[in-house]
């Protein structure tokens, strides 16, 4: 078997006495896109440092295209969450992705062969008008374009989005997961994508990881998404709605916040054993 473009093997990331997950078995293979979901302080992001190489895990293996993780690996490639640049930064759109290659080191032109890959990329996000426009100007959507871009000009096999689509509107959401659909079926890059929302991404999505109190479920979006799926995760009623091929959870906040403040007060926390596939 060839390898995958993620693997986590029996994983689990602990700090101090708390355990955030464990037994996370996960298998991303090239070209799949993978929904990241559940509340806040269930992971998400902790497990995207963990693919980064930039947190160990507690115990357990991970492996990018078979090999242990490390800082600074080319073939990743990460959108962050929107934040706007200062109105007066003095980066046009082709400085910013430019720094995916040399960091943002300043002083010498940039070799030819950088020129022409911030080229093909804005091209691939359909950005090119953007290459000299100052990128405080940009609206937010068009600001995330580029970091999108960013993220895939080193050419990555595997890209990481750690909620992306946070203070976009819909048109600039649907904009963002459709170019970083077309990356993935063009190139067949892997995508993990936290999001909070599953609506935005359901149309790309093959798999989705719900993450909730060191408890999980990884499958298709219909086998995941489901009443008594999510009521065993957060151990309370959650009904789970489809309506006009959208999916709204019910009841999933409150839950929520009930295991959160439970945390809070148990330094003790262990996780679910809904935890264990």
């Amino acid at each position: 078997m060839s390898a995958a473009a993620v693997e986590l093997v029996d994983a689990e990331l602990s700090f101090g006495r708390r355990s955030l997950w464990s037994h996370l078995d996960v298998r991303i293979e090239p070209g799949q896109f993978v929904a990241v979901l559940g509340p806040n302080g269930s992971g998400k992001s902790s497990l995207l440092k963990v693919v980064l190489g930039l947190l160990p895990l507690t115990s357990g293996q991970v492996r990018v295209a078979g090999r242990p993780p490390r800082r600074g690996n080319r073939t990743i490639g990460y959108v962050p969450q929107h934040a706007g640049f200062s109105v007066d930064a003095p980066l046009r759109g082709a400085d910013f992705v430019q720094m995916g290659l040399d960091g943002g080191r300043w002083g010498l032109p940039a070799p030819r062969r950088y020129r022409a890959a911030v080229a093909d990329v804005l091209t691939q996000v359909e950005a090119r008008h953007l290459a000299r426009q100052p990128v405080g100007q940009l609206s937010g959507g068009e600001q995330q374009r580029l970091r999108v871009a960013q993220a895939l000009v080193t050419d990555p096999s595997v890209l990481l989005c750690d909620e992306p689509l946070l203070s976009l509107d819909m048109r600039h959401q649907q904009r963002v997961v459709e170019l970083v659909d077309k990356r993935r079926r063009e190139h067949g890059t892997a995508v993990l994508f936290v999001t909070h929302e599953i609506n935005p991404v359901l149309a790309a999505t093959d798999l989705v990881l719900y993450m909730m109190d060191g408890a999980f479920r990884m499958g298709t979006p219909d086998e995941v998404m489901r009443s008594d799926v999510l009521s065993e995760l957060y151990s309370a009623p959650i009904e789970v709605v489809r309506r006009h091929g959208q999916i709204i959870v019910l009841g999933a906040e409150t839950a929520a916040s009930s295991h959160h403040d439970h945390d809070h007060r148990s330094l003790d926390h262990r996780p679910h054993p809904a935890g264990r596939r």
